[in-house]
């Protein structure tokens, strides 16, 4: 039985990771999007991320967001700022303090190995885990575009 890989654009997965970090539990996030009630992410909205279209665009794009919740998803294509954006929702990291950005690279990311194994699944095929070294919080990591490597 082949397992199917749920996968989610860049935006969905940054507004999915940033509802999470802000603390809204898994049952009112799977509550929302079942009810299509955009209005239950008021309280985690910010201004560059609302959550105005964060349903109607997983429907066009045919985005399962209850599986991809409940799962895990596969990012469908990093872009170098979106994946610093992501990493920072997802892990509550700070760009330029925690780990840094450059062309095509991301260097000195440290995440505990459990994060690591995340960030492995969800990772857009576009970029690799070039680098993993065991460092006291757990693995730093390096990223690398694919076409760079």
């Amino acid at each position: 039985m082949m397992s199917t890989e749920i996968k989610l654009s860049q935006s969905t997965a940054i507004r999915l990771e940033q509802a999470r970090g802000k603390g809204m539990p898994e049952d009112q996030i799977l509550q929302a999007i079942k009810a299509k009630d955009v209005a239950a992410f008021d309280a985690v909205s910010e201004e560059h991320y609302r959550y105005d279209d964060f349903i109607s665009y997983a429907d066009e794009h045919g985005e399962n967001l209850e599986a991809a919740v409940q799962k895990g998803y596969r990012i469908t294509f990093n872009t170098r700022g979106g994946l610093g954006i992501w990493i920072e929702k997802a892990f509550g990291l700070q760009p330029e303090r925690d780990f840094t950005v450059g062309e095509g690279i991301v260097t000195g990311l440290k995440l505990k190995p459990e994060q690591a194994e995340v960030l492995a699944k969800r990772l857009a095929s576009n970029w690799v885990i070039t680098d993993s070294r065991d460092v006291p919080e757990g693995q730093e990591l390096t990223l690398k575009l694919r076409a760079l490597v």
